[in-house]
């Protein structure tokens, strides 16, 4: 009975330390293991930190590649053949300011390549007034199309320092009036030679006329100007835009006292609009009309110091 209890005693206790070795070998494996998934789960946050942190940096530097990019000065060309609503970057000089209102303006600008349409370009009121032709700015925006017209438009400007002045000469563009050739001079400073003022439309009693106020005649003074001039027998449409030359203005009082057949020479903006369209700022009598009348009235005036001679030699072969 003893033996037996003994054996008992001995099986229990065996299993005792079975369950005693077992349980430290638990606690170390469990031990170690939790080592490694801590060690683990450090390394996936130290990667997961330099992953993020070499992705941040790689935004930052794409953003700023961007932002370089976006901000790049373009030349003439490059901007011509930039995408319609791509943001582009320009510097061009002044040469007529057209409007200014609510902190925007719009603005004839040209550099020696090309000229350029800032179109509601943020501006205030005082730097307006410093806007002067020949002035260099550099102007962000968006460029834009327009029935034709290709501008730049909701765009912020700034002065280049230090930069020199440019007052671009008109271009003559006559013999390019119904080629392909004069889109290529868009917004430039252009001149018209020799052409003739045909009928812009109808009076009230159906009567032709020079010009008419807005396009279909529906305006009053101070609206702006259309009328019509030929050149080797294909008819064009001028405009003096009233915010660009207004009703005080030469170029407004010359227009309004056209007569159907004159024969004109104008300078202006090459605006296009469904076709060309210039901005016309200056018109005067054809060079060789200005000529002939010059040589008229060198006539005239011989002619009258002819006669006041003789009519004096005649009056003293009396008194004798």
């Amino acid at each position: 009975m003893k033996k037996i209890l003994s054996m008992a005693v001995a099986v229990s206790m065996a299993f005792a330390l079975v369950g005693c070795a077992g349980g430290g070998a638990t606690a170390e494996t469990t031990a170690e293991s939790t080592a490694a998934v801590e060690s683990t789960a450090a390394a996936e946050e130290s990667t997961a930190a330099e992953t993020a942190a070499e992705s941040t940096e790689a935004t930052e530097t794409a953003s700023e590649a961007g932002t370089e990019a976006a901000g790049t000065v373009l030349s003439y060309d490059e901007y011509m053949a930039a995408d319609v609503d791509t943001e582009v970057t320009v510097e061009a000089y002044v040469q007529a300011k057209q409007s200014w209102w609510e902190d925007k303006a719009t603005v004839y600008a040209q550099d020696e390549n090309g000229g350029y349409f800032f179109y509601d370009m943020a501006c205030s009121e005082e730097d307006y007034e410093k806007l002067v032709p020949g002035t260099k700015i550099r102007v962000t925006g968006y460029k834009a199309e327009w029935s034709g017209e290709v501008e730049i438009m909701d765009g912020s400007f700034e002065f280049v320092e230090g930069a020199d002045s440019f007052i671009a000469e008109p271009l003559d563009v006559t013999e390019m009036l119904g080629t392909d050739e004069l889109i290529k001079h868009q917004n430039e400073f252009v001149e018209f030679k020799g052409l003739t003022v045909e009928a812009a439309g109808q009076d009230e009693n159906g009567n032709d006329v020079a010009f008419l106020y807005n396009w279909d005649g529906s305006g009053t003074d101070g609206d702006d100007l259309y009328f019509n001039a030929s050149y080797n027998g294909e008819t064009y449409t001028f405009t003096i835009e009233s915010y660009l030359c207004d009703n005080t203005t030469d170029v407004y009082a010359a227009v309004k006292n056209l007569q159907i057949g004159d024969v004109i020479d104008m300078q202006g903006f090459l605006y296009w609009y469904e076709g060309v369209n210039p901005h016309i700022t200056l018109v005067t009598p054809a060079a060789e009309d200005a000529a002939s009348e010059g040589t008229t009235e060198a006539a005239e005036t011989t002619e009258a110091a002819e006669t006041e001679t003789t009519e004096t030699a005649e009056s003293t072969e009396a008194a004798e």
